[in-house]
């Protein structure tokens, strides 16, 4: 087993810095949520662009780091999930946050309008497909989270996806669909995703 030296000192010392309060960004299961009321941003940690790219550096660093090591213990699967509207600099994120990870290990899918053949499936079934395996990170720009957004919003998409009409009951679909997302998301965290 390879043993890859990380710098934790100057990872804590950063990490100290950049404290971001996930409980500002955590839904609870029943919990409701006001939008308007929600955060959308953060205060910057950085006064300059020069320290900025500095703890980039380091970070990506510390990130090509673990990832020779996922990739050789090929374990785990990692999948990341950048869900936002167009232009609200996914492709950017991923290009900075990924810039230090080997390509070989990592895959890039983008979900965009679902094709012919994908709306011959489940709503899950084209992000299930392209899941990573086990060793490897897998990154989805949009997912199966635009079930549940733009088809809501835009109802004439669920009418063109040739749901028998049982399955289109208004009072029940998004409850459903919400549960099918999280039975799947829990299955995927008790299997370790892998193909």
């Amino acid at each position: 087993m390879a043993v890859i030296p990380v710098n934790n000192e100057s990872v804590q010392t950063n990490r100290m810095k950049m404290k971001i309060d996930l409980k500002d960004f955590r839904v609870r299961p029943g919990e409701k949520v006001s939008l308007k009321e929600w955060p959308t941003t953060i205060k910057p940690f950085y006064n300059s662009k020069k320290k900025y790219k500095k703890h980039l550096e380091e970070h990506v660093e510390e990130l090509s780091s673990l990832q020779r090591l996922h990739y050789a213990s090929s374990r785990y699967a990692l999948l990341l999930i950048f869900q936002g509207m167009d232009a609200a600099g996914k492709d950017g994120t991923v290009r900075h946050v990924m810039s230090g990870v080997n390509p070989q290990g990592c895959e890039v899918f983008s979900f965009k309008e679902p094709s012919a053949e994908e709306l011959e499936h489940d709503f899950l079934w084209r992000t299930t497909r392209r899941l990573p395996e086990r060793g490897r990170i897998g990154i989805f720009n949009r997912s199966y989270y635009e079930e549940v957004l733009v088809v809501h919003v835009h109802p004439k998409i669920l009418r063109g996806q040739g749901l028998p009409k049982e399955l289109l009951d208004k009072k029940t679909i998004w409850e459903d669909r919400y549960r099918s997302i999280i039975d799947l998301e829990e299955h995927l965290h008790r299997n370790a995703p892998g193909s």
